[in-house]
């Protein structure tokens, strides 16, 4: 009703002037003059301010075509995989911008890449050279104190253009801190241990990024590199209280190096077709160590895996008028993980499944889309992809085997009116396989021990129908209400696996079919029609609901490592006289539970509130202040076992472990300079 009432009052408030945002054949145009109170810093910035736009960075799977996120660059997704969209749009300064387009259900020339929404980043040509300084402070109340330093720039001689970044500093792992508790509660009926969980992670990297782009042979090639280092370090002590004092120690060191290297080639064929080639290679080194000290016995577990991907993609795009576009393309990939696991107690080897393998996979893919508009009201985007794969395994674990899959894909979106539209989207959808599900992994710190690893998997598939409404209440305000449901088969969750010597293991596997269903609801709501100017509220509500079958029990459970709720809020207030913006920003709490063989961990982050102002005496110079956790200490993260005495199926009561870390409150502080 409240909606209804701001949306009738708009009716008269709107000025009859055209808008900062413009609606044509089912885009809508955001000019820099729609973010002006704002002041936004860069393109990422103003891609936050979007009505009902929720920024998609893309999925972290093999392959080129099933990774994309929901923004382009100039009608382009960028070339890079392993750079995200965010890290992207954060390098494009704001003044270079020319508009942001915002395509709803589709639109002839674009390639939606399987999304129903899209942003589209028109920059501006020309110009000389840009880039920016940053430098961010991170103090904790506990007394550490974390620093971040970012340097970029880009810019362009003649029709050549160019862009440099360099990124280094360390945050605090969010998920561990000092003054946790621990408590172990035997079904035995045993005094309960209690305990003292006392971690200081912390995340070290650096990312140097760089893209050369330049007139070849009557088209434009674009080249990008990338190296990425971390060191992520969680040593923990957790000294045992009662009922015996004990000291038991852990650690975990995990140390990655990515390296990238892409190009992609477009050229016009003629005044409606155009070329684009695309090849990347992809790079990864990285060593975990996971070690434990309990009473006198010592763990130690040891993975270094080397992987890679090589991808070349070439596509031919044509335009049949105004109203229809057609893409075909091709995709080949080629992966490799070569992993070497070794798990130590007490100086004696230990027994594992899938320890040393070598995994290849040989994928290709042919696609066909099409656009068509028939009318302004109307859109329908179609799709037929087929994919094969061949995939082979050495080492621990020998196997080969082929898959093949088709996935079809219509979307269509009718606009009854302007201010309303309706999107419909059935898709066959295939997961792409994790290699890290591959190998083994480990985390000896709490009760998940060792994980097996399983070459075998299938990738999972659904069948998914998706329904959207979207109502434009005013300008700049609008809602959106999408359902989801999808029919799943082979569910990759956990299961049981058996090394030589009988011990068992957990490992991820496939447990047959199951479903998911999604609700979400979006909105964006400013406030100037009300009189409140600059004042901007934006949230998002989803409530998920999945079934599956327990392999272990025959009961059905939900899948694993699925949040039932999320949602959060963001408000922010423009004052432009005084060069200032304040917001906060709420991020609803969760939980997902995870089902293994011989226990469920249900795992629980509580509510928390980031309060920011960013001021901006003079152009291209802000500061920005945040509490990052001012709700602490009273926000938690709490971990819960359930430990069972044998496998879940054989019943038993189940002791109880309860591992909760207070965090710690801080001030981040972000000092920012913007040249050229």
């Amino acid at each position: 009703m409240l909606l209804w009432m701001l949306a009738q009052a708009a009716v008269v408030a709107a000025p009859a002037s055209a808008p900062a945002a413009i609606a044509q054949q089912g885009v809508v145009s955001y000019a820099p003059a729609f973010f002006a109170a704002f002041n936004p810093n860069n393109a990422f910035d103003m891609v936050g301010r979007l009505p009902s736009f929720n920024l998609d960075t893309g999925a972290s799977v093999r392959g080129f075509e099933g990774a994309a996120g929901n923004v382009l660059i100039d009608g382009q997704r960028p070339s890079s995989k392993s750079d995200s969209v965010d890290q992207v749009l954060q390098r494009i300064p704001a003044g270079k911008v020319e508009r942001i387009d915002v395509i709803r259900g589709g639109a002839p020339g674009i390639d939606m890449q399987g999304k129903t929404m899209i942003a589209n980043v028109v920059l501006k040509k020309g110009g000389g050279m840009r880039g920016a300084i940053e430098a961010k402070d991170y103090r904790l109340t506990n007394g550490r104190n974390f620093n971040i330093g970012k340097l970029e720039a880009s810019g362009s001689f003649g029709d050549s253009l160019w862009e440099l970044g360099v990124r280094g500093g360390a945050l605090p792992d969010d998920g561990v801190s000092t003054g946790g508790r621990g408590v172990v509660i035997f079904a035995d009926g045993r005094p309960p241990t209690i305990s003292r969980l006392d971690a200081i992670g912390y995340d070290a990297n650096g990312t140097a990024t760089g893209v050369f782009e330049t007139p070849l042979f009557g088209g434009r090639l674009r080249v990008n590199g990338r190296l990425f280092q971390e060191k992520l370090k969680e040593p923990e002590t957790d000294t045992i209280l009662s009922p015996t004092p004990e000291v038991q120690t852990f650690g975990y060191v995990r140390k990655t190096t990515d390296t990238e290297m892409g190009g992609r080639f477009s050229r016009a064929l003629g005044p409606a077709t155009d070329i684009e080639i695309v090849g990347l290679r992809t790079t990864r080194r990285r060593t975990t160590d996971s070690t434990a000290l309990i009473q006198g016995s010592a763990s130690d577990f040891l993975n270094h895996g080397d992987s890679s991907e090589a991808i070349l993609r070439g596509v031919i795009k044509r335009r049949f008028g105004e109203h229809l576009s057609a893409d075909l393309g091709v995709e080949g990939a080629d992966n490799q993980l070569d992993s070497h696991t070794r798990f130590v107690v007490d100086a004696v080897a230990q027994s594992l499944p899938a320890a040393n393998v070598r995994v290849e996979e040989k994928r290709g893919e042919a696609f066909v889309k099409a656009t068509w508009r028939p009318s302004a009201q109307w859109t329908l985007d179609a799709g037929l992809r087929y994919e094969s794969s061949d995939i082979s395994s050495r080492g621990d674990v020998v196997l080969a085997k082929s898959l093949a899959f088709a996935k079809p894909r219509l979307a269509v979106s009718w606009t009854p009116v302007p201010a309303t539209q309706l999107r419909l989207r059935v898709e066959r959808e295939v997961g792409q396989l994790d290699f890290n599900d591959f190998v083994a992994s480990s985390n000896l710190t709490n009760s998940l021990g060792v994980t097996a690893g399983n070459p075998n998997l299938n990738p999972e598939q659904d069948w998914v129908i998706e329904g959207a409404i979207e109502q434009q209440l005013w300008q700049g305000a609008s809602i959106v209400l999408t359902a989801r449901h999808f029919k799943i088969t082979d569910v990759v969750d956990r299961g049981p696996v058996f090394a030589s010597d009988g011990t068992v293991f957990d490992r991820p596997t496939n447990i047959g079919d199951g479903t998911r269903d999604v609700v979400v609801l979006d909105f964006t709501l400013p406030f100037d029609v009300l009189g409140w100017k600059g004042a901007l509220l934006k949230g998002e509500l989803l409530r998920r609901w999945t079934e599956v079958t327990d392999p272990m029990t025959g009961e059905k459970r939900p899948i694993s490592f699925q949040h039932p709720n999320d949602w959060n809020f963001s408000f922010s207030q423009d004052l432009p006289r005084q060069h200032l913006n304040l917001g906060v920003d709420v991020f609803g709490g969760f939980s997902q539970t995870s089902y293994r063989f011989n226990l469920i961990e249900t795992f629980k982050l509580q509510t928390y509130v980031r309060p920011y102002a960013e001021w901006k005496p003079q152009p291209g110079l802000s500061l920005r202040v945040e509490l990052p956790l001012v709700t602490a200490p009273h926000t938690r993260l709490r971990d819960t076992f359930q430990i069972f005495p044998g496998p879940r199926s054989a019943g038993g009561r189940p002791d109880i472990q309860d591992r909760a870390f207070p965090f710690p409150a801080g001030v981040y502080v972000r000092i920012r300079k913007d040249f050229g």
